[in-house]
C-alpha cells in the first residue's frame, strides 16, 4: 500500500476534486479492455497540467510508488492496468485541441483528445489525420502515441508514428522535456521521439503532442466483395499487389465474424460465405475510378460471388462501421473475448490464415478472424468463458501457436496493440534476448527507480546482467 502521507500529499497536488479513492473508483479503473487482467490502484488522479504530472512523478520517486498513465482504457495488451502500490493518472480531461495550423498542415493537442474528434475537426477544414484505430471513437491521441496505434488505413498511410512531429514529455524523474519540432524534416541529434512513441507509458508521459496532417483526399470509393474460401482471400492480396493498387483500406472478415456482425448490426450481410473483403480507394477521382475498375476485374477473375461499390457516402460509412464493429459483435457471443493482433508479411497471409483456422479446430475453440490484409495484421479473436479453466488453457495453447507461427513466417507478436502485460512473456521469443536487454537498459536509464508503468513489456530484474550471462537470441524450428 502507498503510505497515508504520500496519498495525502497527492491529494494536495491535484486538488480534492481530482483525487479519487472510493472503492467504486478503484474498481472502475482496475482494468482496461484486455480480458482477465485486473489490479486495483491505491488512488486515481486527474492531472490538469504538465507541472502537476511533474510533481506527481517527483513524489513517486521519493515515496517509491508506481504511476500508471491511462487514456480511455481501450488498450488490448494490459498497458494501462494498474500494478501493486500504484496510482492511475487519468488523461481524458486534458482534451483541448490547442491549434490546427492550416498553412503548415499540423495540429497540436493535449493527450486526452479523442481520435475521432480530432479527425472530424481537421476534415471540416479540408485536412486529414489518417491513423484510424478501430477504437477511434473512444481512444485518446495520447494512448495512440503510447501504443503507436495502427488501424484500418495503415497500408497506405502508415501508423501513428508517421504523423508525430513533436512531444512534450514528463520523464519518470519529473523533468519536463520537449522532443522534436514542428518541421517536417528534422534529423538533429538522436531520434529520441521515436523511442517514446510506442513505449507504452513506460518511458515518459505525454502532455502535448504535435501531429502532421495531410490534405483530405478528393475522392474515395468503398467496395464490398464476398468470397467463398479463405484461400481466395490470400489470392486477392497477391493480385492487388501485382496490380500496383495501394488501397487506403483493405480489410477482411471471416465466416464467424460476418455472422456476429450481421447479428449485431443487421446490415444485410450473408451468413453463409467464408469471408468478405472491404476495400477503400482514395485520391484523385480519375485514379480512384481506374483502380476500382481493376479491383472489379480481379474479383471477377478470382470468381468472387458478389462485388459492389457503395453508391453513397452513407452506405460507405455503414460498411466501414460494420468492419469497426467486429470486436463488439464478437464480444456478444461469449463472456470473455480475447482479441490478438499477430502480424506477418503479406506473402505469408494465406499460410497464416489457414493455420489460425486449423489450430482453432484442433483446440475446439470458437475463433473469429478479421483484420488488415494490406499490411498483414490479423486479429484472431478467441471467444471463451474465463470461468472455464479448460477454455482458458486451450486459448493459451492456441495463441502460443499463433505467435510461434507468426514469428516463424517473419512476423511479429503484435502489429498495433502493444506488448503490455498480456504478451510480455513472448517478447524474448519474438525480439531475442539481446534486443530485450537493450530495451531494459533504456528503461533503467530513464527510470532507475522503476516507478513509471513498471512490469509492462518486460520485467526489470536483469538490468545489469553481464554480457557473458546473457542468453543468445532464441531460434525456433518450423511449426509442424
Amino acid at each position: 500500500m502507498i503510505s497515508a502521507a504520500a496519498l495525502q500529499e497527492l491529494r494536495a497536488i491535484v486538488g480534492r476534486d481530482n483525487f479519487l479513492d472510493s472503492d467504486a473508483d478503484k474498481l472502475l479503473y482496475s482494468y482496461d479492455a484486455t480480458p482477465m487482467l485486473r489490479q486495483q490502484p491505491d488512488a486515481v488522479l486527474i492531472p490538469r497540467s504538465a507541472e502537476t504530472v511533474s510533481k506527481i512523478m517527483r513524489l513517486a520517486n521519493e515515496a517509491r510508488f508506481a504511476v500508471v498513465p491511462r487514456g480511455s482504457g481501450s488498450g488490448l495488451s494490459g498497458g494501462s492496468v494498474p500494478v501493486k502500490d500504484s496510482v492511475v493518472l487519468l488523461f481524458p480531461p486534458m482534451k483541448t485541441i490547442l491549434e490546427i495550423d492550416e498553412e503548415n498542415f499540423t495540429t497540436t493537442v493535449e493527450p486526452g483528445v479523442i481520435t475521432a474528434t480530432l479527425q472530424k475537426e481537421v476534415e471540416a477544414r479540408g485536412l486529414f489525420y489518417p491513423p484510424d484505430p478501430g477504437s477511434a471513437t473512444i481512444s485518446t491521441i495520447g494512448g495512440n502515441v503510447a501504443e503507436n496505434a495502427g488501424g484500418l488505413r495503415g497500408l497506405k498511410y502508415g501508423v501513428t508514428k508517421n504523423y508525430v512531429l513533436a512531444l512534450d514529455v514528463v520523464l519518470p524523474s519529473g523533468e519536463l522535456v520537449s522532443i522534436g519540432t514542428r518541421s517536417i524534416k528534422d534529423v538533429q541529434g538522436l531520434n529520441l521521439k521515436d523511442v517514446f512513441i510506442g513505449s507504452e507509458g513506460a518511458l515518459g508521459i505525454f502532455t502535448k503532442i504535435t501531429l502532421r496532417l495531410l490534405p483530405k483526399p478528393d475522392a474515395s470509393k468503398v467496395i464490398l466483395i464476398y468470397v467463398e474460401s479463405l484461400s481466395m482471400v490470400g489470392a486477392f492480396v497477391s493480385e492487388i499487389a501485382r496490380a500496383r493498387i495501394v488501397p487506403a483500406m483493405f480489410e477482411f472478415l471471416d465466416h464467424t465474424t460476418i455472422r456476429a456482425v450481421e447479428g449485431y448490426a443487421h446490415i444485410g450481410l450473408p451468413t453463409t460465405i467464408d469471408a468478405l473483403l472491404l476495400i477503400e480507394l482514395d485520391g484523385h477521382p480519375a485514379v480512384v475510378e481506374d483502380d476500382a475498375a481493376k479491383v472489379f476485374e480481379i474479383a471477377k477473375k478470382l470468381g468472387a460471388s458478389f462485388i459492389k461499390a457503395a453508391e453513397t457516402d452513407a452506405e460507405a460509412a455503414r460498411l466501414k462501421q460494420a468492419r469497426k464493429s467486429a470486436f463488439s459483435a464478437l464480444a456478444r457471443l461469449k463472456p470473455t473475448t480475447i482479441l490478438e493482433d499477430a502480424s506477418v508479411p503479406r506473402s505469408a497471409l494465406p499460410e497464416m490464415l489457414e493455420m489460425v483456422q486449423h489450430e482453432a479446430k484442433r483446440q475446439n475453440l470458437l475463433v473469429g478472424n478479421f483484420g488488415h490484409l494490406g499490411d498483414g495484421n490479423l486479429h484472431p479473436t478467441c471467444l471463451i468463458s474465463e470461468r472455464d479453466k479448460t477454455d482458458v488453457h486451450r486459448s493459451e495453447l492456441f495463441f502460443e501457436k499463433v505467435f510461434e507461427m507468426a514469428i516463424a513466417l517473419g512476423g511479429t507478436i503484435t502489429g498495433e496493440h502493444g506488448t503490455g502485460l498480456a504478451k510480455k512473456r513472448f517478447l524474448d521469443m519474438a525480439a531475442g534476448n539481446a534486443q530485450v536487454e537493450l530495451m531494459r537498459q533504456f528503461k533503467a536509464t530513464l527510470d532507475p527507480n522503476n516507478v513509471l508503468n513498471p512490469t509492462k513489456m518486460f520485467d526489470a530484474a536483469t538490468f545489469f546482467k553481464s554480457k557473458c550471462e546473457r542468453r543468445a537470441p532464441q531460434s525456433f524450428p518450423p511449426i509442424t
